[in-house]
């Protein structure tokens, strides 16, 4: 008998490699509206922000996804401590459990 849920790591995964597929997508067409004239309608700094913030959420994405494939996802990259699934289930590419993160922008 199969089972019909699915495994948490495996939901988070496939989100990952949706999200990774969209900000690809994003990004190669924020590229091409940087090479036209007329930037796509996008004033310059929009248009370097938006590639910016393309490239750190495909980066985010690309790591979170090289942690499962390595069997570290899921563990807080400073104290080694498990993050909980909740926190992943809301930011699928955290590297720190949440005492971390604080420490880490704080």
């Amino acid at each position: 008998m199969t089972s019909t849920v699915q495994d948490p790591i495996d939901l988070l995964r496939s989100s990952l490699e949706e999200q990774f597929k969209l900000y690809t997508e994003q990004l190669t067409e924020l590229t091409a509206c940087s090479r036209q004239p007329g930037r796509g309608g996008y004033d310059r700094d929009t248009l370097t922000a938006l590639i910016g913030s393309a490239r750190q959420a495909l980066a985010d994405s690309a790591r979170a996804l090289r942690r499962m494939a390595e069997g570290s996802y899921g563990t807080c990259e400073r104290c080694t401590a498990d993050i909980p699934l909740e926190r992943l289930e809301i930011l699928p590419h955290a590297r720190f459990c949440v005492p971390c993160q604080r420490q880490q922008t704080g």
